[in-house]
C-alpha cells in the first residue's frame, strides 16, 4: 500500500521504518528540511533501537522518500498517517494547531485528487477532538464527506521510547475507530498478519482508550511510589512487597475491579484504605495518591445520590443493596448511604435484595441488619415484583442475576437508574446508567 506519513518526530519515525520494512510505500511528510534530508539519506531523525537499520534498508530499496510536498504526498498515497506533536498548552489544555494545520494541507490536496482516501490520527487527542477539529476541518477544506469519499480512522499507538521498534510488532492490542467500515477495513489491511487482539470501535472510544491507558500507566507509577515510602518508613522492602503483590494475576493485576459500576464497600477495602492512611498520617507522610481513596469514594456515592433525585419522583425502590451480589453484607454498603440520605430528603423507599432478607432471619449478619440499621431494616419488601409495583423510580444496586429482566418488566412511565450495569444500553430518557 502507498502510504503518506505527516510529522516523522517519534511516532512518525518508527512508523515509516516498520511500514516499509513490510514492503509498503512511504512518502515522509515534514516541513523540516533536515529531517527530510536525514531520511532520503537513509538516516533516523531519532535514536531508536532498530530503527536506523529499517530506514536505511527501505530507503536503499526505494520503499522510503521525504518531502515537504504535501500535494505530492497525497496524490501518491491512498491512506496518510498523521502524526504530528499535540503538545500541552500552559492551562493543560492540548495544542492542535498542528494537527489543524496537518488537516488542511490534507483537505487542499485531496481537492485536486480522484478516488477514496483515508486519513488516520495517530496523535494522542482528547476524546471529541476528530469531532470538533478532524472531521470538520478536512471536509471543509477538501470539499468531501467523511464516509462517502473520505474515510478518517482514530488509531491510538502504544510505543514506548527505547523498544518502540518491539513494540510496534509486538503492541499489547491494536485499536481502530473508524468513521465508516470501508476506511477500517484499509487500515486492518495493515495488521493482517499480526497474531495481536485487532478492536474496532466508535472513533471517540478510541481517543479515550490512550488517555485511560497513560492515566493508568501514571497512576501505577504513584502507587508503587506510595507504598514503598510507606513500606521504608516501617522497614519493610518496598521491592519485595510489590514483587509478590504482581503475582497476583487474579485480582491486582488483572481486569478485577476495572470495569465501571458504584462505589466500593464491605468489611474489608474501607476498614483497610482509613486504617493505612491514618498509620501514615501518623508517621508525617504524605501520600496523596492511597490518601484520596475514601474521598473519591464518597464523590461517587453522591453522583449516584444526584442521578437518583434527578428523575424528579418521590417514590423510589432499591434493587440489591448489600455491597456486591451473592452476599447479604451491609457493613460500609455505599447503597446504605444512598437509601438513608434519600430518607432524610424525604423520599418514600422500598427495597429487596433476597440474600439480605434471608440473612435478616438466619445470617451471621442479622444483628446488624436488624439493630443497627432498623431504618433501613423496616423498608425492606419480600419481592421484586411487590418493588416494582410501588416505586415510580428503580435503582439497581448490584448486578444479582435476577434483575436482568427488570427492564422488561417496567411500566410506561418508571424510569431505571442503573448502578450496576445489568444491562448494555447507553443512557437515554428512561433509563440512566452511572457511567455509561
Amino acid at each position: 500500500m502507498n502510504i503518506s506519513i505527516f510529522g516523522l518526530g517519534y511516532v512518525g519515525a518508527v512508523s515509516a521504518g516498520c511500514l516499509s520494512s513490510d514492503g509498503h510505500r512511504v512518502i515522509g511528510v515534514d516541513p523540516n528540511p533536515t529531517k527530510v534530508e536525514m531520511m532520503n539519506a537513509g538516516q533516523s531523525p531519532i535514536i531508536e533501537a532498530g530503527l536506523a537499520e529499517k530506514i536505511a534498508r527501505s530507503v536503499e530499496l526505494g520503499l522510503i522518500v521525504a518531502t515537504s510536498d504535501f500535494r505530492d504526498a497525497i496524490e501518491r498515497s491512498a491512506l496518510s498517517f498523521v502524526c504530528v506533536a499535540t503538545p500541552s498548552l500552559d492551562n493543560g489544555n492540548l495544542d492542535l494547531a498542528a494537527t489543524r494545520h496537518v488537516c488542511e494541507q490534507i483537505g487542499t490536496a485531496l481537492r485536486d485528487k480522484t478516488g477514496f482516501h483515508s486519513v488516520v490520527m495517530r496523535s494522542s487527542m482528547l476524546p471529541g477532538s476528530m469531532a470538533t477539529v478532524v472531521i470538520p476541518t478536512l471536509e471543509l477544506f477538501s470539499g468531501r464527506k467523511v464516509g462517502v469519499d473520505l474515510g478518517v480512522c482514530y488509531h491510538p499507538e502504544f510505543l514506548r521510547e527505547g523498544t518502540a521498534v518491539d513494540d510496534y510488532y509486538s503492541p499489547p492490542k491494536i485499536v481502530i475507530g473508524e468513521s465508516d467500515p470501508l476506511a477500517g477495513d484499509q487500515l486492518a489491511e495493515l495488521y493482517a498478519a499480526f497474531a495481536q487482539p485487532l478492536i474496532r470501535t466508535r472513533i471517540e472510544v478510541a481517543e479515550m482508550v490512550k488517555y485511560t491507558d497513560n492515566c493508568w500507566h501514571a497512576m501505577k507509577v504513584a502507587f508503587a511510589n506510595e507504598i514503598g515510602t510507606f513500606c521504608r518508613t516501617l522497614g519493610v522492602d518496598g521491592q519485595d512487597v510489590m514483587d509478590i503483590f504482581c503475582k497476583d494475576t487474579k485480582l491486582n493485576i488483572s481486569p478485577s475491579y476495572l470495569r465501571p459500576g458504584f462505589a466500593f464497600g464491605g468489611s474489608c477495602l474501607p476498614k483497610d484504605v482509613r486504617a493505612l492512611t491514618y498509620k501514615a498520617r501518623s508517621l508525617d507522610l504524605e501520600l496523596p495518591l492511597l490518601g484520596s481513596l475514601l474521598a473519591a469514594n464518597q464523590v461517587h456515592v453522591r453522583n449516584g445520590i444526584r442521578l437518583i433525585t434527578a428523575q424528579g419522583r418521590k417514590k423510589v425502590g432499591v434493587l440489591g443493596y448489600s455491597f456486591k451480589s451473592g452476599t447479604d453484607d451491609l457493613r460500609e454498603a455505599p447503597m446504605v448511604d444512598v437509601i438513608e440520605h434519600l430518607l432524610g430528603k424525604g423520599y418514600e423507599l422500598r427495597i429487596y435484595d433476597r440474600n439480605v432478607n434471608l440473612a435478616a432471619l438466619v445470617g451471621a449478619n442479622r444483628d446488624y441488619i436488624l439493630n443497627r440499621v432498623p431504618h433501613v431494616s423496616c423498608l425492606r419488601v419480600d419481592s421484586m415484583q411487590a418493588l416494582l409495583d410501588f416505586a415510580d423510580v428503580i435503582v439497581i444496586g448490584n448486578n444479582s442475576p435476577e434483575f436482568a429482566d427488570v427492564l422488561d418488566r417496567l411500566r410506561p412511565e418508571q424510569t431505571v437508574v442503573d448502578l450496576a450495569r445489568i444491562s448494555r444500553l447507553a443512557s437515554h430518557g428512561r433509563y440512566q446508567g452511572i457511567c455509561w
